[in-house]
């Protein structure tokens, strides 16, 4: 064990390294005269949302019941085309998010702890992913979401950290509460100074440089 406070992080993905643009979908929205982040209330809605991130249901299923409950507000076509776009909107990471976790890579254990869908490993290729952690525990695959706390097991178990030394970063204050009940350190995302706060002490261990070798005489000159 080191003399760091934790040996491994978990990491939220959304809200955290990888952000979504809505533009379209608030475009396709004001067009069809709706109030702007309706379909995103439409598509989380514990029905629609939980199915799908614990694997349940694919996105085509998952697109077609947000538009079937668009369609009491707006036509079938633009139902349709909302959900549609909503379902596939694009995404981007912040590069600075992903460096500093690619230096705590360097010295301790990265998990990705994420309520996701069964195609994240398509999406974190895209993204350029596929390297940034450890082990990605993907609710979609594991069939447990968060705030669970079995969830929170497996993402220890997977570092091969025992809880207690794991810390916890997550955009969810419910995720947070949860891992805190599981004996993690837990820090609420606001933004990427919540984090750099957390790791600094495991990037600055891993700048210093190495002590120099002694004899029996003292320093090697």
């Amino acid at each position: 064990m080191s003399d760091l406070a934790f040996d491994a992080l978990l990491c939220d993905l959304d809200n955290v390294i990888r952000f979504y643009d809505l533009d379209e979908v608030t475009r396709q929205e004001r067009a069809a005269g709706i109030t702007p982040g309706t379909t995103m209330e439409i598509a989380f809605a514990p029905e629609r949302d939980l199915p799908l991130l614990l694997g349940r249901i694919s996105r085509d299923q998952w697109a077609a019941s947000i538009a079937e409950a668009l369609t009491a507000r707006i036509p079938v076509r633009q139902a349709a085309d909302l959900a549609t776009a909503f379902a596939h909107a694009p995404s981007h990471v912040d590069q600075h998010v992903v460096g500093l976790l690619r230096q705590v890579r360097r010295s301790i254990p990265v998990v990705l702890v994420t309520n996701a869908t069964v195609w994240l490993d398509d999406d974190l290729a895209r993204l350029g992913l596929t390297d940034l952690a450890d082990h990605v525990v993907n609710s979609s695959r594991v069939r447990i979401a968060k705030p669970d706390a079995e969830i929170y097991k497996i993402a220890a178990e997977r570092a091969g950290v025992p809880a207690h030394r794991c810390a916890f970063v997550d955009d969810s204050r419910t995720n947070i509460d949860a891992a805190r009940r599981a004996g993690m350190t837990a820090v609420l995302y606001r933004d990427i100074r919540d984090l750099r706060r957390l790791v600094a002490p495991v990037v600055d261990a891993a700048a210093k440089p190495a002590g120099r070798a002694t004899t029996r005489g003292g320093a090697v000159p």
